[in-house]
């Protein structure tokens, strides 16, 4: 599969998981990087992400969708005890940051959503494209990079 459409199928495989209901923002992208990445963890990793929607906990701070991108980057780039820290954790995480930031003017999820009735389809629409935007980002980055892109299947993602 091409990059550019592999990319795609997983911006829209984030977003389907939360427009069925079936994971909420940093759920979702948690789980279909895993998926890209071959499994490399057990799908209950999830759960380490499950804290996070709607702004950690619904307390309406750091959108879900990117803390679960962070997390999805820590996959390939963070350590395990003893080890020394990899740069690119903080230059990718740092990225996302600012590449939300420089779409949506922020990345605080009630500042995200101010503009909408939170129970409104409108507002789940906006956010469902959020998680697709920062499953991408975080998909297109590690396909940029050798190391990590010669471990994923470009056959794509089931």
């Amino acid at each position: 599969m091409e990059k550019s459409a592999l990319i795609e199928s997983i911006r829209k495989k984030a977003e389907g998981y939360f427009a069925r209901g079936e994971f909420f923002c940093s759920e979702a992208v948690v789980h279909t990087i895993n998926e890209l990445l071959g499994w490399p963890f057990p799908e209950e990793v999830v759960k380490m992400a499950s804290g996070f929607p709607i702004g950690i906990g619904r307390s309406g701070c750091l959108c879900g969708a990117v803390s679960g991108g962070t997390m999805a980057l820590g996959m390939a780039y963070g350590r395990k005890h003893g080890e020394p820290m990899n740069e690119k954790m903080f230059q990718m995480s740092a990225g996302l940051h600012d590449h939300i930031k420089s779409m949506y003017k922020s990345t605080c999820c009630r500042v995200l959503v101010r503009n909408y009735d939170f129970n409104s389809p409108e507002r789940k629409a906006h956010c469902i494209k959020i998680t697709g935007e920062v499953a991408a980002w975080v998909a297109e980055k590690l396909l940029e990079d050798p190391e990590i892109a010669q471990k994923i299947n470009m056959g794509g993602i089931g």
